[in-house]
């Protein structure tokens, strides 16, 4: 794939990830165009974490590519990762530092100019109100304020692509919400693919809902295609279920 202007800015092709006899993810396929916010849904252990590693390059797939802006992440990582933020679940935060001393670290571990730097982490501080924080040891924080150090560490490079893996879990009501109306505000200029098995959270932020169970893609389409025949909830029940012998994604929105 080389026109990395027009193509899809993820793409997953045939991945699968094997660990002996154990198939984490088995052929998922899927294609995100620029600008879309997509849920990747389903049960706890479903594989989305792992597909996720995959496409962010930090692990290898058994088979299949992926590629990112058109970049096989395999053959390119270090180009394709340019292009990402990645918010992993739990990410690694130095306890040890401040937020403005961990994003000056990652800023210069780019290769951010000093003015860049400077600027970059203006804005990300704006971005993820870190104002109040910005000069006080992460250990101390409480969890929202360490998963806004994380977003704000994950988008100082500007990238094109924001991959986050459960990134509300663990927060409250309110830090929901605020983490929530972030995404939304960060999905008008970037492509959002985000974890979570939290039905709310396809409504409140996502288009579109790809949805894994036991390794495999089980659904493809809308939220309101998910829902159509009842609530999301039912739905959810039905597709996992199903998935349990082998249910595969249909584009138009349905189990095949």
């Amino acid at each position: 794939m080389n026109n990395e202007s027009s193509g899809p800015m993820i793409e997953a092709r045939g991945l699968c990830k094997y660990y002996g006899a154990f198939v984490a993810i088995e052929d998922i396929t899927f294609s995100i165009p620029k600008g879309q916010v997509v849920a990747f849904l389903g049960p706890n252990g479903a594989g989305k974490s792992t597909a996720m590693k995959i496409l962010t390059g930090f692990l290898s797939p058994s088979k299949g590519s992926a590629y990112i802006g058109g970049l096989d992440v395999s053959k390119d990582r270090l180009s394709a990762a340019a292009r990402i933020g990645y918010l992993p679940e739990n990410g690694p935060l130095y306890d040890e530092m401040t937020p403005l001393d961990m994003l000056r670290y990652f800023g210069q571990v780019r290769g951010l100019s000093d003015t860049d730097l400077v600027k970059r982490i203006e804005e990300v501080n704006q971005q993820c109100a870190l104002e109040q924080v910005l000069e006080k040891p992460i250990s101390k924080l409480s969890r929202g304020y360490r998963q806004r150090v994380g977003l704000a560490q994950a988008l100082l490079h500007d990238p094109e692509v924001l991959i986050m893996d459960e990134p509300t879990s663990g927060l409250d009501p309110n830090q929901i919400r605020d983490f929530r109306a972030n995404i939304k505000r960060l999905g008008e200029s970037k492509t959002i693919l985000l974890s979570t098995h939290i039905l709310q959270e396809v409504d409140a932020v996502a288009e579109r809902v790809l949805m894994i169970h036991n390794g495999r893609l089980c659904f493809d389409g809308t939220p309101e295609e998910l829902r159509r025949d009842g609530s999301m909830e039912e739905a959810f029940y039905k597709l996992t279920d199903f998935g349990r012998i082998g249910g595969v994604a249909n584009q138009a929105g349905g189990i095949a």
